[in-house]
């Protein structure tokens, strides 16, 4: 894909259902009894790796475009897969159906592509295996192939080093399985789809922000603020109707086109704004974004806006702490905003984006400094010095999605022509990313 500069980005648009919670759609349903049935769906490769994943152990779902009918069995109706479960480059799909295996009475292998068999899975491993599962890695490297035989679930107390949504929402997933009281604590709250989800399916699940001491001795000004998530198990989760979203990662590429090309101005339509995503409407209000929300309400327990953006004149802030997982998979596109900001950006706590599809530290600042702009990777994030022209260069995605989305905004404002290369991998969460572009010219 080749790109080069333009101006004047005008018209009101939609993007794809939320990732997340699409895949949650799937998994949900499939162990819900009766039928959920789902629209806005996300039929990206990754997500489309979930349903494959359950097909294979017995669940009738059925796909028209972007609606989806799951026939759920119930808590205990899953079946044994004859072959290996197939994740693709899915993250998500390997580390939350994992907390569901743990808890069946059939062996399971599970499997992706070269990238994702590279990714840690330890940090899902260890909590399952307190709880009394029996999951390896077939390579002892801690990573995928995972293999998962029957063990006796019991509930535990986990407290979890990293916020992360896929950590959590796996623990809790297996607590629907296990004897007793499932808690995981974090250091603060990553998305909460799993928890609001979880709900409305009839889980006995609640959750709670607040303040802890680490110990009795420690004065009020040095509490720390962590997020809890209990569940116990249920006998039976229902069939829903859900209406998914858009994803805010997928608008997170035009709401920052709408901020940094010239003379635009772009509506986009029902976006989730779920303030454990929402950072980066935070991040854009920080630098000087003309944004705002519109149309704010709430559907299926998820807040939803439209979210109106203008051309502005960004300036540098710092990024860290507690807004960092909100805003997690959104860092590629904000390193290419502040690279146009007056000033410098710092990113921190960060380090999280090591283990994503790419080393996405390295990933994004060997790209920026291809196109000239000033910009250094540390241990934890990036500083990124903005304000001087990007020019056209060759892109590395690496086959990684959000790479590739995030330079292509890049391009959109840099001199001369950009080439994307692999620029195919957007159809893991974005097929249309490309044409909803052209709308827009």
């Amino acid at each position: 894909m080749e790109l080069t500069n333009i101006s004047g980005l005008r018209g009101e648009i939609t993007v794809p259902g939320d990732k997340s919670i699409s895949h949650r759609c799937v998994m949900f349903g499939s162990i819900a009894s009766g039928l959920t049935e789902v629209t806005n769906f996300l039929p990206g490769a990754d997500c489309l790796a979930t349903i494959d994943c359950f097909r294979r152990m017995g669940i009738e779902i059925e796909q028209s475009e972007t609606s989806v009918l799951i026939h759920g069995r119930g808590l205990h109706g899953l079946r044994s897969p004859s072959l290996t479960l197939e994740v693709g480059n899915s993250g998500t799909t390997t580390r939350l159906i994992s907390g569901i295996l743990a808890g069946q009475p059939f062996e399971s292998k599970l499997s992706g592509d070269d990238s994702l068999n590279s990714r840690p899975m330890r940090r899902i491993m260890e909590p399952l295996t307190q709880m009394g599962a029996n999951i390896s890695s077939v390579l002892r490297n801690d990573c995928a192939p995972l293999y998962i035989t029957p063990g006796h679930l019991h509930g535990i107390d986990y407290s979890s080093p990293v916020a992360s949504a896929q950590v959590k929402s796996c623990i809790l997933l297996a607590g629907l399985y296990a004897e007793g009281t499932t808690t995981v604590t974090e250091p603060s709250l990553s998305r909460n789809h799993t928890e609001l989800m979880l709900k409305e399916f009839g889980a006995d699940i609640r959750s709670f922000v607040g303040n802890m001491k680490s110990s009795a001795h420690v004065s009020a000004e040095n509490e720390k603020i962590c997020a809890t998530a209990s569940i116990r198990p249920c006998k039976e989760l229902y069939g829903q109707k859900i209406m998914v979203p858009g994803d805010i990662s997928s608008a997170a590429y035009f709401i920052a086109a709408g901020l940094l090309v010239p003379d635009s101005e772009i509506l986009i339509q029902n976006v989730g704004v779920n303030p454990t995503r929402a950072g980066m409407l935070q991040v854009c209000k920080d630098m000087g974004g003309d944004i705002a929300l519109l149309n704010e309400r709430c559907v299926g327990g998820e807040p939803v806006a439209d979210i109106l953006v203008r051309t502005s004149q960004l300036h540098g802030t710092t990024i860290e702490g507690g807004i960092i997982p909100t805003l997690i998979d959104e860092i590629p596109v904000i390193a290419v905003m502040a690279a146009m900001a007056d000033g410098t950006t710092t990113i921190k706590d960060a380090a999280e984006l090591k283990v994503k599809e790419t080393d996405r530290i390295e990933t994004v600042t060997d790209n920026l400094n291809a196109m000239g702009c000033d910009v250094a990777p540390t241990e934890d994030g990036m500083v990124i010095h903005g304000g001087h022209p990007l020019q056209g260069a060759t892109i590395h995605t690496l086959l990684d999605h959000r790479i590739a989305m995030a330079f292509s905004i890049a391009a959109l404002v840099a001199e001369g022509t950009t080439k994307i290369l692999d620029s195919h991998c957007v159809d893991v969460s974005y097929p249309t990313f490309y044409d909803t572009f052209e709308g827009l010219l």
